[in-house]
C-alpha cells in the first residue's frame, strides 16, 4: 500500500488484508488506497444485501466512467470544449452553421470538441472540428440514440446508459463550454453548468452562449433570468458573469482563449484555493488583486505560493507559478472576475 492509507474499510481486518492482497496482485501501481476503497464499497454493498437494481446501477455507472476515463486519457493534455444544442435543428438552420463554424475555428487553435454525438448541433460541431478532433458521448435512448455517421465507429465515441455519468464526463473533461439553441436538454445543461460553478462543485470555466448574428434565443433567456431570478433575489446579479452571450464565432473563440491567457487551473490545498498560472504576476498586479477582491478573502492576503507536496506527488503541474488565498467558498462569480483580472494583467498594457 502506498503512503496514503485508506480510511474506509470493511470492519473485518482479515477481509481488509485479503482485499489489499487482491489489489496488489491485480497490478495496480498507484493510488492503491483509492482502488482498495472502491473494492471495499462493492464488498459492503454485497454484504448489506443491496437491492439488485441498486447494484446494477452502481455497476453500470462504474463501468461507464472507467471506460470514459480510459478513452480520454491519451488526450489529457489537449484542451476540450463541450458543445451543447438541439438534436433537432437541420443543416440549413443558422444555428447549425454557427456550431459547425465554431467547431472548425476552435480546432484551428488546437482544441478538441466534445458533443453528444447525435444529429443537429452535435453533428455540426463534429463536422466543423473533424472527427479526428472530436469526441462523442452518446446517450442510448429509444429515440435519437444513433450516433452521427461522422463519428460512428470512432474509438473516441462512448455510449452511455445514464445521463448522470454522461454529464460527469462532459464536466470533467471540458475546459470550456459552448451552448447553442436547444430544448429541455440544452436548458438542463445550461442551468446545471451554472449551478455547479455557482456552488463551487465544478471549476470555473468559460461558458459561451452562442447564437446566429440575428438570433434572439439567448437574449430571451437572459431576459427571463434577469426578470424572474435576479430581480427577485433568487440569484445574485453577479452570477450572470459566469456566462457570455456571443453573436460571432470570433467573439466566442476569443472569450475561451482569453480565459486561459494567464490562468491555467485551480485546486484546493488545505484551506487555500491555489490558482496555477502560465506566468508570474507582477507585484503591482498582486497588489491590485488584494485591493479589489478583499471581499472574498477570509484571512490573510492573496500571495505567491509554492507547489504543495500533494501537488508534486500528483504531478499536478508543479512547475507552474501559483498564487493562493483563503477563499470564502461563496463568491464564485467574484472568483470568475478575479480570474478575468489576472488574465487582463497579462494583456498588453495590463
Amino acid at each position: 500500500m502506498n503512503a496514503r492509507r485508506p480510511r474506509y474499510r470493511t470492519g473485518n481486518e482479515t477481509l481488509d488484508q485479503r482485499i489489499l492482497e487482491l489489489v496488489e496482485a491485480a497490478g495496480a501501481t498507484r493510488d492503491l488506497d483509492l482502488v482498495f476503497e472502491m473494492v471495499v464499497s462493492a464488498v459492503r454493498m454485497g454484504r448489506e444485501a443491496a437491492d439488485r437494481g441498486d447494484l446494477k446501477l452502481v455497476n453500470a455507472a462504474l463501468k461507464e466512467l472507467r471506460y470514459s476515463f480510459f478513452v480520454f486519457e491519451p488526450y489529457a493534455d489537449v484542451p476540450k470544449v463541450s458543445i451543447f444544442g438541439s438534436a433537432r435543428l437541420r443543416r440549413d438552420d443558422p444555428a447549425y452553421v454557427v456550431a459547425r463554424d465554431f467547431g472548425r475555428a476552435i480546432a484551428e487553435h488546437d482544441w478538441m470538441v466534445i458533443t453528444g454525438a447525435g444529429p443537429g448541433i452535435m453533428e455540426a460541431g463534429i463536422e466543423g472540428a473533424g472527427a479526428e478532433r472530436a469526441f462523442g458521448v452518446n446517450i442510448v435512448l429509444p429515440f435519437e440514440s444513433e450516433a452521427s455517421p461522422l463519428i460512428a465507429g470512432d474509438p473516441k465515441l462512448i455510449n452511455f446508459r445514464y445521463f448522470f455519468t454522461r454529464k460527469v464526463t462532459f464536466m470533467k473533461e471540458s475546459k470550456a463550454f459552448a451552448l447553442l439553441p436547444g430544448g429541455f436538454g440544452t436548458m438542463d445543461e445550461a442551468f446545471e453548468l451554472l449551478t455547479l460553478m455557482q456552488t463551487g462543485r465544478s471549476p470555473i470555466a468559460p461558458v459561451v452562449l452562442l447564437d446566429s448574428p440575428a438570433g434572439t434565443y439567448w437574449e430571451t433567456w437572459r431576459d427571463f433570468v434577469d426578470r424572474e431570478l435576479a430581480a427577485r433575489g433568487l440569484i445574485s446579479p453577479q452570477d450572470l458573469g459566469l456566462v457570455r452571450i456571443c453573436h460571432s464565432i470570433d467573439e466566442a473563440v476569443q472569450e475561451i482563449l482569453d480565459f486561459y491567457r494567464l490562468y491555467h487551473s485551480s485546486r484546493y490545498v488545505g484551506r487555500k484555493l491555489v490558482l496555477r498560472l502560465r506566468d508570474h504576476v507582477s507585484d503591482h498586479a498582486l497588489d491590485d488583486l488584494n485591493e479589489t477582491f478583499a471581499d472574498i478573502v477570509v484571512a490573510g492576503r492573496i500571495e505567491r505560493v509554492a507547489a504543495a507536496p500533494s501537488e508534486v506527488d500528483d504531478a499536478d503541474v508543479p512547475e507552474l507559478p501559483r498564487i493562493g488565498f483563503q477563499f470564502d467558498r461563496v463568491g464564485y462569480a467574484r472568483l470568475r472576475q478575479l480570474i478575468d483580472r489576472i488574465n487582463l494583467s497579462a494583456a498588453p498594457g495590463g
